[in-house]
């Protein structure tokens, strides 16, 4: 379908726009979250996409780190932005005088490492782990975005993958994210927090000289050290990784997917968390499952939300034409 589509991916640190014509993206423009309140991160959103608005757009695709009703594309919750209840759908609809499809930043992630750089569908079973501020998951089944009943599918970030039930029944759910779930244990967060914790227990370490120069360490630091052969950075990414390989041997072993592709700003370590996670999930996938899946890094990077985003805006208007 011919057009100007905009996409929008809102995470947890920036919010990220690109405009797609014939298949092409345009360079992403990046701004950081505004998180004062839900009226003014809508009033961002409002403001950036009017910014990038010609006659020719047909319609925005926005992706969200929330679960998503997605008929009227209400924010069922709020971990990472203040989104929760915010029936965002309708109100920019209303607002910018455009078609507006509101979807998890997940399922349009999925949906854009489904498909070639066309925007052609080329994988049928897909399962996508977004790996950022927080853990989100999207589905390609048969084809399609799978996205359960309410349009809430797939959480794969609350996967409980850590719970230590030695003593008994689970404790009371009084949080998200939840103690034992891959967000908890898997996320840039939790990166952030090894970080932090091995800056002060090893000062002889890159990330420890970092800190002893007064900065503020976190998972981008490990990253970097890795990448420069840091033994502890490297380390600390494995423990990341091998946590992330029980999430995806839980996946691999529900859905049997051709492929099982890792998103998100902690993908960009490459293959320092993708072996390790490659790894692990192998350990513990049932034998005979997942014989023909790859896993692999996302072939878009951190561009995967909001090109998905705007294949979204494209794919939801020619249904609806």
């Amino acid at each position: 379908m011919s057009g100007h589509f905009i996409g929008v991916d809102v995470g947890g640190t920036k919010v990220s726009l690109a405009e797609m014509n014939a298949g092409e993206l345009s360079t992403p423009r990046i701004t950081p979250t505004e998180h004062a309140s839900p009226r003014a991160l809508v009033d961002q959103l409002a403001a950036v996409i009017e910014a990038a608005r010609e006659p020719a757009t047909t319609a925005v695709g926005i992706g969200i780190p929330s679960a998503v009703e997605f008929a009227t594309g209400r924010a069922l919750s709020g971990v990472n932005v203040p989104l929760q209840g915010v029936p965002l759908r309708a109100t920019l609809t209303e607002r910018l005088g455009l078609p507006v499809f509101v979807d998890n930043d997940a399922n349009v992630a999925a949906l854009a490492e489904a498909c070639d750089p066309g925007g052609r569908l080329v994988v049928s079973h897909l399962v996508m782990f977004t790996v950022g501020t927080g853990v989100g998951g999207g589905l390609v089944l048969g084809g399609r975005p799978y996205r359960g009943v309410t349009g809430a599918a797939a959480e794969l970030g609350h996967t409980i993958v850590g719970l230590d039930l030695a003593d008994g029944a689970p404790p009371p759910a009084e949080r998200f994210p939840q103690p034992g779930s891959l967000e908890a244990l898997a996320a840039g967060r939790a990166l952030d927090h090894l970080a932090a914790e091995s800056a002060h227990a090893r000062p002889d370490t890159a990330l420890g000289r970092l800190a002893a120069d007064g900065s503020e360490v976190g998972g981008t630091d490990v990253v970097a050290a890795a990448r420069d052969g840091d033994q502890e950075a490297t380390r600390l990414l494995r423990v990341i990784g091998q946590r992330l390989g029980i999430g995806i041997a839980s996946a691999i072993n529900v859905f049997d997917p051709e492929q099982v592709v890792v998103g998100g700003g902690v993908s960009t370590a490459g293959e320092l968390l993708l072996e390790p996670a490659s790894d692990t999930a192998r350990q513990y996938v049932l034998p005979g499952a997942g014989t023909r899946t790859q896993i692999r890094v996302a072939r878009y990077g951190v561009e995967a939300g909001v090109r998905g985003a705007a294949l979204l805006a494209l794919n939801e208007a020619v249904a609806g034409s």
